[in-house]
């Protein structure tokens, strides 16, 4: 039986590949969709998610919208890395379909509540709309399967801050409050996500069918790759939200230790910091599994083998 899962995410273009991934694989059975502020505005975003549905045939699947700002800190979008629409170069047709009429958090209470212990939530965006339903309806802590939440740098460099992972800096109280919210979790940082690029050899292979979900990669990270090539010296892109929906159904892609993790909502320097004791000085119980070791090549032959069935399917509907 297909797991069933909820994804809460900002749809920039690895979101995007993430939504593709999800309703290529299965098994995960992808109950609906939350939309929060992050790689671009919500406003945008939303139609990102909605246009990314209709272009896998996945009307069907329900889509709410969410926060639209952070908890405390002014918000951030992320324009350099994801282009102006969130999409980089692609260039989708206004969707026809509409979002559900539910606030993103009521939405997630009320699918987290309908079937507990049966839902695994995946958060690949600031989390903000995730601590509001915590804070609204404290229940879905017992009720949730999971949380696996694609965020945070342990020993790696920040993406956004020399020390800080941008999902997390862009709404640091909001993970402050759903790192200690006691739901089982998986921690999924760039520690691992950074080692699984994307080449141009890779989109290249995709192309070799001919469907507009190919089409839509290629244009989404031809822009993608441009920012990590100039920014960060890496030739390809990464992409850190399919690699945390993979591991809802392949979890032996990654090596996990547990290890009790909180976020710095200092104010300073650190700020957005996710950081684990590993040596536990403060004596604290493990709060969430982390994963440390990637096997980033079998990640990326999964990617592209379920986004070639997903393609062919996708020119035989159209």
């Amino acid at each position: 039986m297909p797991k069933r899962i909820l994804l809460d995410t900002d749809p920039g273009i690895d979101d995007s590949l993430a939504i593709l991934l999800a309703l290529a694989s299965p098994e995960l059975s992808l109950e609906g969709i939350s939309v929060v502020h992050g790689n671009c505005s919500l406003e945008q975003a939303t139609i990102n998610g909605l246009s990314v549905l209709e272009l896998a045939h996945a009307e069907h699947i329900p889509l709410a919208v969410g926060c639209e700002l952070p908890l405390v800190q002014p918000s951030l979008l992320a324009p350099e890395t994801h282009g102006n629409t969130g999409l980089g170069y692609a260039n989708l047709p206004e969707p026809r379909i509409k979002p559900v009429s539910q606030h993103g958090s009521d939405f997630l209470i009320e699918k987290i509540l309908s079937s507990p212990g049966e839902m695994t939530l995946v958060a690949v965006g600031p989390l903000t709309n995730v601590a509001l339903a915590i804070r609204k309806e404290p229940r879905i802590v017992g009720a949730l399967n999971e949380l696996v939440i694609m965020g945070g740098a342990i020993r790696h460099e920040g993406n956004t801050t020399p020390l800080a992972e941008f999902n997390t800096f862009v709404d640091p109280h909001a993970a402050h409050i759903v790192y200690h919210a006691g739901i089982p979790t998986t921690l999924v940082p760039l520690d691992v996500s950074y080692q699984c690029v994307l080449l141009a050899s890779d989109v290249e292979r995709l192309l070799k069918i001919e469907s507009p979900i190919p089409q839509f990669i290629k244009a989404a990270t031809d822009f993608y790759m441009e920012y990590h090539d100039s920014y960060q010296g890496i030739k390809g892109c990464v992409i850190n939200d399919p690699l945390a929906l993979a591991l809802t159904f392949a979890p032996e892609l990654c090596e996990y230790q547990s290890l009790p993790v909180d976020v710095d909502i200092s104010g300073g320097v650190s700020t957005g910091k996710t950081f684990a004791d590993f040596y536990n000085y403060e004596k604290k119980p493990a709060n969430m599994k982390v994963a440390l070791g990637v096997r980033p090549r079998d990640f990326i032959e999964l990617f592209l083998k379920r986004m070639e069935k997903l393609s062919l399917t996708a020119f035989k509907l159209s």
